[in-house]
């Protein structure tokens, strides 16, 4: 079986390489703190820290990479300690309020009140928790995941609710609305807890956030998942009811195939890969190659046209766990076509580390972003397909 013209075993070495030996070494020397802890994330190309300010979302993101790499790739003990320092640093910064956590603060810890906080940065850290506690076996850091999150959707299910979008073309005046990627993470949050015990008020949030996404987010003209609903989950008025996030969209329509694998709901995974399939065609551009993640406008097919790593690999770890399933046809001939474009466009080959850029334009001639590090999506896509790879080669599967 070849993959990309690789054999999986020639594949598994790439993808090890790029993470154990560009990846982390750049993370390790020029973005973990050693001496306080946490991410600084603001930092370009050459490892120059353009900014030293930290952010919440970084650092629960950081704290799930560690304590997932220390689980599931050799219990290396400097992988916890990074983890442990960067929580110990989170918890001087928490307040008993939500959202919990600032936007961003000064290296020491300082709160710098320059942006308005939003729920991801507590569910992040709810996440980087719950690898914690299945990293280190501490059952403190589930519970304490598991309060921010039923704090994080009491403030969701409030009809005061406010969230402003971050994305670029996008605008909403709804009241208290209904977010996509909001029900993303909390399936996957869920799904993660899920795995190291059941929970009825965990897995009821679970099927909710499930429910949720392909009942009503799903629109039933255009068979998408469209990112913003009103609070009473009814479709929004035009021109929100055609915003459809493809990005997202992929994303959790693989988060949803891996948690009907981990339930072993057959019905629940084929539905998601269907869907998944739709997305992905729909999604890519024909012209240039690589994914769009963003539909502004359903009908009137207007779509933003630059090109952002996050979105190319979360496409590749849902092909990847539709392989490892059943060697989907579908999926493997995607890989062939997505993999060697992403390797193509987004890696800097002449780089030390080859770094792999964050986005760019359609083209991929002028990149964005270049001063900002990514620590979340790439080396979650690396570590979670290099298990799938592992698993496959041991013709063994497991749902994570």
């Amino acid at each position: 079986m070849q993959l990309a013209g690789y054999s999986i075993n020639e594949l598994l070495e790439i993808y090890r390489q790029d993470l154990f030996d560009d990846f982390l070494p750049y993370l390790d020397t020029h973005i973990y703190d050693e001496k306080f802890g946490g991410f600084m994330c603001h930092t370009d190309q050459s490892g120059n820290q353009v900014s030293q300010i930290k952010r919440t979302w970084y650092d629960g993101r950081g704290i799930w990479v560690y304590s997932y790499l220390y689980r599931h790739f050799g219990q290396q003990k400097k992988y916890l300690d990074k983890a442990d320092k960067t929580i110990a640093f989170l918890w001087e910064v928490e307040s008993s309020e939500y959202p919990y956590w600032p936007w961003g603060y000064s290296r020491e810890g300082y709160p710098i009140k320059d942006q308005t906080p939003d729920i991801y940065g507590a569910l992040f850290i709810a996440e980087g928790l719950t690898a914690y506690s299945a990293a280190s076996g501490r059952e403190m850091y589930w519970d304490k995941a598991k309060s921010i999150l039923l704090n994080c959707v009491e403030e969701y299910d409030r009809k005061k609710y406010q969230y402003s979008p971050h994305y670029t073309t996008s605008e909403t005046t709804l009241q208290a609305p209904r977010v996509l990627g909001h029900w993303m993470i909390i399936l996957n949050l869920c799904g993660q807890m899920l795995d190291q015990k059941d929970d009825p008020v965990v897995r009821n949030l679970s099927d909710r956030s499930i429910e949720a996404l392909l009942e009503h987010h799903l629109h039933p003209r255009f068979n998408l998942l469209i990112e913003y609903l009103n609070h009473d989950l009814t479709l929004p008025e035009s021109p929100l009811d055609q915003f459809a996030y493809t990005g997202h969209g992929m994303e959790v329509l693989w988060m949803i195939m891996a948690e009907a694998e981990r339930r072993e709901d057959n019905l629940l995974y084929e539905k998601a890969a269907d869907l998944f399939k739709r997305h992905v065609e729909l999604s890519w551009d024909g012209v240039y190659g690589g994914f769009f993640h963003e539909l502004t406008h359903v009908t009137e097919n207007k779509w933003l046209t630059d090109k952002v790593l996050w979105a190319q690999e979360e496409v590749l770890t849902g092909l990847m766990l539709m392989i490892a399933k059943n060697r989907d046809p579908w999926a493997m001939r995607w890989f062939d076509r997505v993999y060697p474009y992403v390797r193509e466009n987004f890696i800097l080959h002449d780089h030390r580390n080859r770094l792999w850029v964050n986005g760019g334009d359609r083209i991929m001639e002028e990149h964005h972003q270049v001063d900002r590090f990514e620590n979340y999506h790439h080396p979650r896509h690396l570590m979670m397909n290099i298990r799938v790879l592992e698993r496959m080669l041991s013709h063994s599967v497991e749902p994570r």
